[in-house]
């Protein structure tokens, strides 16, 4: 999980149809459910079938669809498991891969449990997404203790080493790699964390190349909040990118993270997407949940249900929107509660992984799109 995302601002948006091939999704309305079989955690002797998971019905419009992994829970979760491998066709570590993880003691790597997710997209004909690399939090108390003493040298080799250490350690089996994550304020000013403050904005730069070095073929992405609407910190990421492009510097797609709240307007995503898209740049939906007040009313769930659609709806219109991503699988286990109390029912399983209307949402959506050009891979 990123940060938390400060609440967006409110942005009224009116209500248009959007056509997949035959179908149409009417955008603030709730779709109708199909049957959310939610294949492999159904009661004993329930027949089920592959051809309505997420990953199936994506899967003829070329886009993969994905969810963030507690590897803790793989292989000692039946239930978690059995989601995991059979809804989605990328994974992504929720923690695993973050540098407090990885590098605990300097010089001291610990790359199981990240290993284990890995092997077990292998098995299960996944891609991963690799987050995240360069980051202001979860970093190892090792470097957060010594980062006041240490030059500007000093800290870009430590860097340099963290990016290329663990890009190689995964070459060849990460898909698409999260670079830098988070590196604006919500007004558009770069971060002032240890990065900055020591290496300026170069560090980005310098990190998008350090990654491409240590592994050629993996897609390099910027990662970001709140970016999903129009404004001064998505003009800021706009600005960045262009500059990077400009330099040379490898960076071949942008991390919309999408964590939305029932509170607040739903963002221009398909607008702020295509944008990027026409710099000639990939796109993905990195973190997306849908979060609410809790208990869920039955407007709240409306609402919730019509977020989801149209997220999803927006990634599917911009053909250079490779990936969606869901940050998590059950409310059981989200990152919502902790972050922002009375706030919860953000995921599309429920604490006992049954299906919930948003997922039945999001396989109307997808067949719908069915037959829709294919995603840029």
């Amino acid at each position: 999980m990123s940060s938390a995302p400060s609440p967006a601002p409110a942005r009224r948006r009116r209500r248009r149809a959007i056509a997949f091939g035959a179908g149409i999704v009417a955008v603030g309305v709730v779709a109708a459910p199909l049957a959310a079989s939610a294949h492999g955690h159904q009661p004993p002797g329930h027949p089920s079938t592959q051809d309505d998971t997420l990953r199936s019905l994506a899967a003829s419009s070329g886009l993969r669809i994905g969810a963030a992994i507690n590897t803790d829970k793989l292989g000692t979760d039946d239930a978690y498991t059995t989601i995991a491998a059979d809804q989605f066709s990328t994974v992504s570590p929720e923690n695993v891969m973050k540098w407090d993880t990885i590098e605990p003691t300097q010089g001291t790597y610990n790359f199981a449990p990240a290993d284990k997710l890995v092997a077990f997209a292998q098995q299960n004909g996944q891609l991963v997404r690799g987050h995240t690399l360069v980051w202001h939090n979860q970093l190892p108390s090792w470097l957060t203790a010594e980062a006041a003493s240490l030059s500007a040298d000093q800290l870009r080799a430590i860097l340099k080493k963290h990016i290329q250490t663990e890009v190689s350690h995964f070459k060849g089996k990460i898909w698409q790699w999260d670079v830098v994550n988070e590196a604006f304020n919500d007004d558009g000013t770069p971060r002032d964390d240890i990065w900055s403050q020591k290496l300026g904005d170069g560090y980005i730069a310098d990190a998008f190349r350090w990654a491409h070095q240590a592994d050629p073929k993996a897609k390099l992405f910027y990662n970001d909040y709140n970016i999903e609407y129009t404004g001064a910190k998505s003009d800021a990421v706009y600005a960045m990118v262009k500059k990077l492009q400009a330099q040379g510097v490898p960076i071949d797609g942008v991390g919309f993270q999408d964590h939305l709240d029932t509170q607040y307007g739903t963002p221009n995503l398909q607008e702020t997407m295509q944008k990027f898209a026409d710099l000639g740049l990939d796109t993905a939906v990195t973190e997306a949940d849908v979060r609410t007040t809790l208990p869920v009313t039955a407007v709240e769930q409306t609402a919730q249900n019509s977020m989801w659609s149209q997220s999803l709806a927006a990634c599917l219109l911009v053909k250079r929107c490779i990936s969606f991503t869901i940050w998590g699988i059950d409310d059981g286990s989200s990152w919502v509660p902790s972050t922002f109390p009375g706030e919860g029912a953000a995921l599309l399983w429920d604490d006992q992984y049954q299906p919930k209307a948003q997922f039945s949402v999001l396989q109307q959506t997808l067949e719908l799109a069915a037959g829709a050009p294919h995603r840029t891979r």
